[in-house]
């Protein structure tokens, strides 16, 4: 089935719609645009130039998409937006393209539910499977892993990573790297509140897995140990659980440190 676009959208004739691509009522999809097969745009939906949509996303109201970053320093440069496939992004959405300066290039992978009013900035990296929860909000460069939950009016600072099926509580604001696995809230005296175990449960996870992720929490967190002494003795305990063993590299690779327990 061919695209149906509604006769009060604007279209350009350089972008390219897939099969079964629904238009609604006072889109506006600009040049160098790619919509994906069965993508549903309800209404009043802006793509902005060199964005890419993948399959099946659900845009809604005013939800903006691939407009020019927030920086000072752009002049206009054909930086792109790359969305997956089977997306949900709700009313007054904004995903705004990369810079040059930040590689070019903003990417939201598949599988995601953004709430009304949620921000992805220039130069973010998104994983799947995650929420975000009204109005939350990633600052340029920052990057985002898989089945993560971000609260309500929740920010991250920019250049901060989200760690895989970190929970962030709403209103927190994440000025250093989020842990992986873990609860996060707090506006100005963020903290790790220990193992997201009903969370990591409810996704089926081992057991084993989530004993381990509380023991590493402990011992890096509440041992009294230096860290490098924590992080040697987690890993020769629980290391060999592979998501305890992403956590450890999490920590050794965050350049803004991390919100500790």
């Amino acid at each position: 089935m061919s695209a149906q676009i509604h006769p009060s959208s604007v279209v350009s004739p350089e972008a390219r719609l897939g099969e079964g691509v629904v238009v609604g009522p006072f889109c506006v999809i600009e040049g160098n645009a790619i919509i994906g097969p069965r993508t549903l745009l309800r209404s009043h939906v802006v793509i902005g130039p060199h964005t890419e949509l993948g399959e099946d996303n659900d845009i809604y109201p005013h939800a903006t998409l691939g407009m020019g970053p927030q920086d000072l320093k752009f002049k206009g440069a054909p930086t792109r937006l790359q969305v997956g496939h089977r997306n949900v992004i709700r009313e007054g959405c904004t995903l705004h393209r990369g810079t040059e300066g930040g590689g070019g290039l903003t990417t939201l992978a598949d599988d995601n539910f953004l709430m009304t009013g949620s921000h992805v900035a220039h130069d973010c990296h998104v994983g799947s499977k995650n929420i975000f929860a009204n109005c939350a909000t990633l600052a340029g460069h920052v990057e985002v892993g898989d089945g993560c939950n971000i609260g309500a009016f929740s920010a991250v600072h920019q250049f901060c990573r989200v760690g895989h099926h970190a929970f962030m509580g709403g209103f927190t604001v994440a000025t250093q790297d989020v842990l992986p696995f873990m609860k996060t809230a707090g506006a100005r005296d963020t903290k790790s509140y220990g193992v997201n175990t009903i969370g990591l449960q409810r996704k089926g996870f081992p057991v084993e897995v989530v004993e381990g992720l509380k023991r590493a929490h402990r011992l890096l967190f509440h041992s009294g140990l230096l860290r490098e002494e924590a992080m040697a003795q987690t890993e020769k305990e629980v290391g060999h659980i592979a998501e305890v063993a992403y956590l450890l590299t999490f920590i050794r690779e965050a350049k803004r440190g991390v919100h500790r327990g």
